[in-house]
């Protein structure tokens, strides 16, 4: 009986032993036929389970190379307001940018619209021409992802063939030039050969790589220097600018008023209370929040200064809210970024505002969001000396207030000529709306309480 139970288990233990030699063989044969029909899962892990029948294939993701990627970047997407624009192109095909680096500009109607490059890599194809226009989505370049350049890679390459070239034996040494002579030497009658010019040089560069040589200084009592002229193309913002300064006047009933301030209290207040008005806000105080929070003022005094005529319902919009938009010079044109909400801002937040919209108009950063809107604008032609003038409305607004130069004249003050500072102060309304009432009530407005910030604190 004992020696049954012995044979009994021996053949069971030999049958356990065939179905594991089986199963492995079953697990071989699958991974190489994986591997020969999926080559990319070479490297997988395939596993087997002695207590089952059935194989198991573990898949690990190998690290893949994307240097050859080539991507299509479009154009970014506009505002409401702006349908296309032009590009101008700050790199071309071959070179390497890196990530968030600038590759074009969008030059729209109110602003400049920055496309970055997504990563580093190689310009591979421009797919717009520079100054052609392109929509929202269009494509605009194709980028090669990776670090450096093809052409680089291929530069040694090239050379070493001629770096293993013999080098020529060097010329012999010449003999010493024979000392100069003291003798008149005949002068030349025939003019000495002209070196051909080399031609590869220039076509191995592109033309517009090719700076041109600065022009010949003229000979003194020679001819006359050549009349040339230069024509160069408008860009969209300022044939945007001269769009809107035409329509207002064929729409608006422009008119200008004038009255002069007296900068004297303000100026001493500025003086005085700069440096702790610098070390508390740390912002250096200016005349032009003081013009923009009277300005607001005003504004509140006389609403229809604020109101806007809508043409299409033949209606007047009133604001109880006042946007004031001030005008900036930048290299591509006027710009008019917007300070919302001035009636709740004191000196320092009018100070912090201007300065950071004027930061972001010099760095070409303003977007069409800061200029939307407005209802109320500022130009100040005194930061350039101008002494007289009369701003033009920009519309849709109803009114536009102009600053100027501050001058010392003399002034009649309680019967005595005194030299005080004095500015020139215009405001250029639309009549349709604003009768001449509301225009000189709200500039005398305005003068009241640039010449005595006490009034804004008496509410006077």
């Amino acid at each position: 009986m004992l020696s049954s139970s012995r044979c009994l288990s021996r053949n069971i233990g030999r049958s356990l032993s065939a179905i594991r030699q089986g199963n492995n063989v079953l697990t071989r044969r699958g991974a190489a036929a994986i591997s020969t029909s999926y080559p990319f899962a070479a490297k997988n892990t395939i596993k087997s389970d002695p207590r089952s029948s059935v194989f198991q294939i573990q898949y690990f993701r190998t690290s893949v190379a994307y240097r050859d990627e080539v991507l299509t970047i479009k154009t970014p997407a506009f505002a409401e307001s702006v349908t296309e624009g032009d590009v101008r192109w700050e790199k071309a095909v071959g070179d390497t940018v890196s990530e968030d680096e600038v590759v074009c500009e969008i030059e729209t109607d109110k602003t400049s619209v920055q496309v970055p490059s997504p990563a580093a890599g190689v310009i591979v194809e421009l797919l717009v021409p520079d100054g052609g226009k392109v929509e929202g989505g269009t494509p605009l370049f194709k980028l090669q992802k990776g670090s450096g350049a093809p052409q680089a890679a291929a530069a040694p390459k090239a050379e070493a063939p001629a770096a293993a070239a013999p080098s020529p034996p060097p010329p012999p040494a010449s003999a010493p030039p024979p000392p100069p002579s003291t003798a008149f030497e005949p002068i030349p009658t025939t003019m000495p050969p002209v070196p051909p010019v080399p031609t590869h040089a220039m076509d191995a560069k592109p033309v517009s790589s090719i700076k041109p040589t600065a022009p010949a200084a003229p000979v003194v009592g020679g001819a006359k220097a050549a009349r040339t002229e230069s024509r160069v193309k408008m860009n969209r913002m300022r044939l945007r600018i001269a769009q809107r300064l035409k329509e207002a006047q064929n729409t608006c009933a422009m008119l200008t008023t004038f009255n002069e301030i007296d900068m004297s209290n303000i100026s001493e207040m500025r003086k005085s209370y700069k440096d702790a008005f610098l070390k508390k806000h740390n912002i250096k105080l200016g005349f032009m929040s003081a013009f923009v929070k009277a300005s607001a003022y005003a504004l509140s005094d006389q609403p229809v200064v604020n109101a806007v005529i809508d043409d299409t319902t033949k209606e007047i919009v009133y604001r109880d809210y006042v946007d004031i938009s001030v005008a900036v010079a930048t290299p591509k044109g006027l710009v008019v970024p917007v300070i919302r909400n001035v009636e709740g801002m004191n000196f320092a937040d009018i100070e912090k505002t201007i300065n950071m919209l004027g930061e972001k108009a010099r760095n070409n950063e303003l977007a069409v969001e800061d200029m939307d809107g407005g209802t109320f604008t500022i130009s100040n032609g005194g930061v350039f000396g101008s002494m007289f003038g009369t701003p033009i409305i920009n519309p849709p607004q109803s009114a536009i207030l102009g600053m100027h130069g501050i001058f010392d004249r003399p002034v009649a003050v309680a019967g005595k000529v005194e030299i005080r500072p004095m500015m020139y102060v215009a405001l250029t309304y639309d009549h349709r709306l604003v009768d001449g009432r509301e225009a000189v009530t709200f500039l005398r407005k305005i003068k009241s309480v640039v010449e005595d910030p006490r009034v804004l604190l008496l509410d006077m």
